[in-house]
């Protein structure tokens, strides 16, 4: 245990997410035990959030609320919870999502054992929570551990999953003797803190849904096309010490080159001329490579979200969170702007 006596701070970076905040709040609030504190950090917001968390403080004398006097951006500010906290172990959380019940007492169980960073499983859900999107997102069921040279086991088998930042609790020891400032504005600081080197303890991976995500509400979601296509891509290819095989099974080095996935994500209404003109067109020589991904940007994104939704009721029923991405675009013929 740390020497404040806490075992397990809760990291959460917010702005401007007052409408958000305090549900989740109260959800975790509920399973916080003596040994164990929320640590909000607050990127200078404009909105009532200070009121909303002042009101669950009241509740939950374990929340400490942070407030900063400007916006470093999420991935600053998640670093400066995680230097704020006093626990042992630091759980990097986002502002918007709900825990599984019992599940504070569950990470507390799996940290007896010690490891440097421990991965827990995820269930998606709908912006309501109506629904569950995905029912988990690691590959596996039970308890793995992966030692300094299971490294790149580690990375093909959770890197994916290790896009969402609840997924992970790490020894806040290990977090604050790495680099963090090159991952600033990458989205994934937490990413970059685990996979920057091998990590000199054990890694505990438990494919037991332990987090509930709100899918389709982050805050750089209107930053989706980028994000995915360049941001995330540029990141795992940037980790030299692990081989090459293994990065391109998490992800390829220039995604947005491939046709399909272009034609997919413009039926989404995640590519548009907007997004061609500001990240696809400056990497871009004359040629065919050049015109059609101009193409694909100028095609009616009605006609293929309507394509891609009979394909995907007709032939990948089971890909309920891209069907719900097709549902919720802005090119639905059904459905209202959403953007």
């Amino acid at each position: 245990m740390s020497p404040q006596g806490k075992r397990l701070s809760i990291c959460i970076a917010t702005r401007n997410r007052a409408k958000l905040i305090g549900e989740a709040l109260e959800q975790i609030g509920s399973q916080l035990t003596g040994d164990t504190e929320v640590v909000v950090v607050d990127g200078a917001s404009t909105d009532n959030t200070a009121e909303i968390v002042q009101a669950e403080r009241l509740r939950f004398p374990q929340i400490r609320y942070c407030p900063q006097s400007s916006n470093s951006g999420i991935d600053g500010d998640f670093d400066k919870a995680v230097e704020l906290a006093r626990g042992e172990y630091c759980w990097p959380m986002s502002d918007d999502d709900l825990l599984v019940d019992g599940a504070v007492k569950r990470v507390l169980g799996l940290l007896e054992t010690n490891p440097e960073v421990l991965i827990v499983d995820v269930e998606v859900c709908s912006d309501d929570f109506s629904k569950i999107l995905i029912e988990r997102r690691l590959p596996f069921s039970g308890e793995r551990r992966y030692g300094a040279r299971d490294v790149e086991k580690l990375f093909v088998e959770c890197a994916q999953h290790l896009t969402y930042i609840g997924g992970a609790v790490v020894r806040r020891a290990a977090w604050m003797a790495r680099q963090r400032r090159p991952y600033y504005g990458t989205e994934f600081i937490h990413f970059g803190v685990i996979f920057q080197a091998p990590l000199t303890g054990t890694v505990l991976a438990v494919g037991e849904p332990l987090v509930r995500l709100r899918y389709g509400v982050a805050s750089w979601t209107s930053r989706s096309f980028k994000v995915w296509m360049f941001t995330w891509p540029a990141l795992v290819w940037s980790f030299s010490h692990i081989s090459e095989a293994a990065r391109a099974k998490v992800t390829p080095r220039e995604p947005w080159r491939s046709l399909g996935t272009l034609l997919l994500l413009r039926a989404k209404g995640w590519y548009s001329w907007k997004e061609y003109q500001a990240s696809i067109r400056p990497t871009l020589q004359s040629g065919r490579s050049s015109w059609l991904p101009a193409l694909v940007a100028l095609t009616p994104g009605r006609l293929l979200n309507l394509l891609a939704l009979v394909y995907g009721f007709l032939f990948a029923r089971s890909r309920k969170g891209g069907l719900y991405d097709l549902r919720h675009s802005r090119y639905h013929v059904w459905g209202r702007p959403h953007e």
